[in-house]
């Protein structure tokens, strides 16, 4: 038997917001941040699970100190037994009556957890010698099924469905995975649109991004309408007509304004929307969606919950439903929602702009490609071309996809020294910045 014998946090933060990396309508200087831990244990193998939240910067101490009060549930317990029945290790957590109440299930306290069921997952793939991608693309209906906490969710998805879904995709997962090491999966980059960028660099990488293979690059809008229809035209001269643009408010817009603003970037051929107001607002998306059809609606990387998702699939919300890796509580938490994605047929694009969310994320549509939806079609995973140095595994994209990772683990790790350069406030980058 082998314990818990120690959960080490950091605030980790990059200062970003120097060159404007990240800047959008809503978030005009970020920091790119990170709310980190390692869960270590006795076993003398020297595997240890790491997991993180993002933030933007500011706030990441709190972030941190949630993580902070996580450590007694899992202090002391038995790493076979965390490991061995993860559906029970989130409800663990997530069912705590008093952590609850911070909540319940959203905010920082349900980010953290989610930080600690991922580190947790990082740490059985690790001892699985598997990518996490693989390790749940192995593993059966029945034993991803339990995984899966229905409650809320049964009036749109019951167990006995979520079976039917990977059951019916059981056949071909083979050839799948052998697909996906062929071909990878398909990537989108948001590199070219930071709303900080001039025209001069927004059109220069977004022409890079056309010759390094993208099929689709995003632009950050909703600051002014005549900057938006000034720098999408200049994108669309760039790209040229065959090349998707979507387009991100970052929350920006009440929903009127988001239908009338959209109607002045439709001409552009947008490929959808996202994030065009409130992502707590389920009947306000539902408004824009049909008032801006056909441009699909996008939405998810701060939806606090399943059960929100859950909702804006039955309204009819959106139409692209973005997972995060750090938003919600983690790998069981997203395989419900995949799976409620799958029941209601919306195609599944993962927002990845945040460090090491690209890293973390991919092993979620690559597995929900084997095991869950079966298709790449319509999907594509958000890429930004930004601090995957610090990272242990980072990922291989080129020639417009995500090649699969095979090392073990979920990509989360960042090296040891960018966990002492990077702390925050004391670390050398940051008195140096100072």
């Amino acid at each position: 038997m082998s314990i818990v014998t120690a959960v080490d946090t950091f605030d980790i933060r990059f200062p970003t917001s120097l060159e404007l990396d990240g800047s959008d309508a809503m978030n005009p200087d970020p920091d790119y941040s990170a709310a980190y831990l390692i869960i270590r244990t006795d076993a003398g193998d020297g595997l240890e699970g790491h997991g993180f939240v993002f933030t933007i910067g500011r706030g990441n101490e709190v972030e941190t100190a949630a993580l902070n009060a996580l450590r007694g549930h899992i202090l002391g317990q038995d790493v076979d037994s965390l490991l061995g029945d993860m559906g029970a290790t989130w409800k663990l957590l997530t069912h705590d009556s008093q952590l609850r109440w911070l909540g319940p299930e959203k905010g920082v306290m349900h980010m953290a957890i989610g930080a600690v069921i991922n580190a947790l997952w990082d740490l059985k793939a690790k001892r699985a010698g598997l990518p996490l991608w693989e390790l749940l693309a192995g593993m059966t209906p029945e034993e991803l099924v339990a995984l899966v906490d229905f409650r809320y969710l049964t009036d749109a998805l019951t167990p006995q469905d979520a079976l039917a879904i990977l059951r019916a995709a059981e056949p071909g997962k083979e050839a799948r995975k052998a697909a996906l090491r062929a071909d990878g999966y398909p990537a989108y980059t948001t590199t070219p649109g930071w709303l900080g960028y001039s025209d001069e660099k927004l059109t220069r990488l977004a022409k890079e991004a056309v010759a390094d293979g993208f099929a689709q690059i995003k632009l950050k809008v909703g600051a002014s309408l005549e900057d938006d229809i000034r720098r999408v035209r200049a994108a669309r001269a760039a790209v040229g007509p065959d090349i998707r643009i979507a387009v991100d408010a970052n929350q920006r817009w009440d929903v009127q304004d988001a239908i009338e603003w959209m109607a002045h970037l439709a001409p552009f051929d947008i490929a959808w929307i996202e994030e065009p107001t409130s992502p707590d607002d389920i009947l306000g998306h539902a408004a824009i969606a049909r008032g801006v059809a056909p441009i699909p609606v996008a939405t998810g990387e701060h939806v606090q919950n399943r059960v929100v998702f859950k909702q804006m699939l039955q309204a009819d919300a959106l139409q692209i439903l973005q997972i995060d890796a750090a938003r919600v509580a983690g790998v069981n938490e997203n395989i419900a929602i995949l799976l409620l994605a799958a029941k209601f047929g919306v195609p599944v694009c993962p927002h990845a702009g945040g460090v090491g969310l690209c890293e973390a994320v991919q092993h979620l549509s690559m597995f929900d490609f084997i095991a869950v939806s079966g298709t790449k079609e319509n999907r594509t995973i958000e890429f930004v071309d930004h601090l995957h140095e610090h990272f242990v595994t980072p990922v291989d994209v080129h020639d417009g996809v995500y090649w699969p990772p095979s090392a073990p683990g979920a990509g989360n790790e960042m090296y040891r020294e960018t966990l002492a350069a990077y702390s925050f406030p004391d670390g050398p980058v940051w008195k140096e910045t100072r």
